[in-house]
């Protein structure tokens, strides 16, 4: 008589579309094969692009995404099996990092020395480190770092950052404060408590936006970084911010320079992790949610008005 197949739940989608389309499903529990490890994942960290890239069959093509797909990137957890030929992870090893549209589950196997779109990555999680805020830096954490690569922020300078509230913005506002830059953040006017509490001036995003920015630094802006769409790049090069200083995340824009997470400098998640660790750096848990309400979690991440990161709980069943 054969053995009946572990099973856990993975979040899945059996066709593409927004949060009405994820399932919470069982599954076989994976196995880690040569060079892979094996994670029990705790908590799974929301960002846009979990959902802007399942939302439809073409978009996800472009990201090498087929049905049934999974969803969410970001994870955190605790090796549960080592595969032949690793070595620089042992059962029990806490860890976080990131697998492309498969954080969102019991198990995520990874490669030892994969990367986020290929195989996934996973870095040991420092000591004072929750799971639940480890969750959260894989994705947001490196497109902040690669964000400010390109703009370079430095002692003196003042920084526009367009979003500074939202997932990216808690950790590109942080790390230009730590860079030595003053930081001017747009959000909505219930953002401007959050925005302080990170370190940056709050300013309010739309019509008027340059006058505003004008008004808060008569001196003039040095650098800029849009995390959000393209006003804050229209409103910088009006400013006199030279292209060279500005950069996008989620738009193109003729002349500028966009940053990509994937691009991150080797070693930049680490570094974050371990200003998390030390405290120098904050995450602002906005909202967590059992697997079980992942349609009502990623609806609210979808919402694009959530002051911090929006975290999946995958504990013990």
């Amino acid at each position: 008589m054969k053995e009946p197949v572990a099973t856990g739940r993975a979040v899945q989608f059996e066709s593409f579309g927004g949060p009405a389309a994820l399932r919470l499903r069982e599954v076989p529990v994976p196995q880690a094969g040569a060079g892979q490890i094996r994670v029990r994942v705790t908590a799974a960290g929301l960002n846009p692009m979990d959902w802007f890239m399942t939302s439809d069959a073409e978009t996800a093509a472009r990201f090498g995404l087929s049905l049934p797909c999974g969803f969410g990137t970001d994870f955190a957890g605790v090796v549960d099996q080592v595969g032949d030929g690793v070595r620089a992870f042992a059962v029990g090893d806490r860890v976080f990092g990131g697998v492309l549209s498969r954080a969102v589950a019991d198990y995520v196997v990874v490669e030892e020395t994969g990367t986020i779109a290929v195989g996934g990555e996973a870095h040991r999680t420092p000591d004072g480190v929750g799971d639940r805020t480890a969750a959260t830096l894989a994705i947001a954490g490196c497109t902040a770092a690669a964000a400010l690569a390109v703009v370079k922020p430095g002692a003196g300078d003042t920084v526009l950052i367009g979003g500074a509230g939202g997932g990216v913005g808690v950790f590109a506002v942080q790390l230009a404060r730590l860079a030595g830059a003053r930081v001017i953040g747009t959000g909505s006017a219930t953002s401007a408590g959050a925005l302080r509490a990170l370190g940056a001036e709050p300013v309010t995003y739309g019509d008027g936006l340059v006058d505003r920015v004008r008004a808060l630094a008569p001196e003039g802006v040095d650098a800029a970084v849009d995390l959000h769409g393209t006003d804050t790049v229209h409103a910088a090069r009006e400013l006199g911010v030279p292209d060279e200083r500005i950069t996008t995340i989620a738009a193109q824009v003729d002349g500028i320079t966009p940053a990509n997470g994937a691009n991150a400098a080797p070693g930049a998640i680490d570094e974050i992790a371990g200003l998390v660790a030390a405290g120098r750096l904050r995450v602002p848990i906005a909202a967590g949610f059992p697997v079980e309400q992942i349609r009502a979690a990623v609806e609210l991440q979808a919402g694009r008005h959530v002051h911090g990161k929006v975290v999946i709980d995958l504990g013990e069943r």
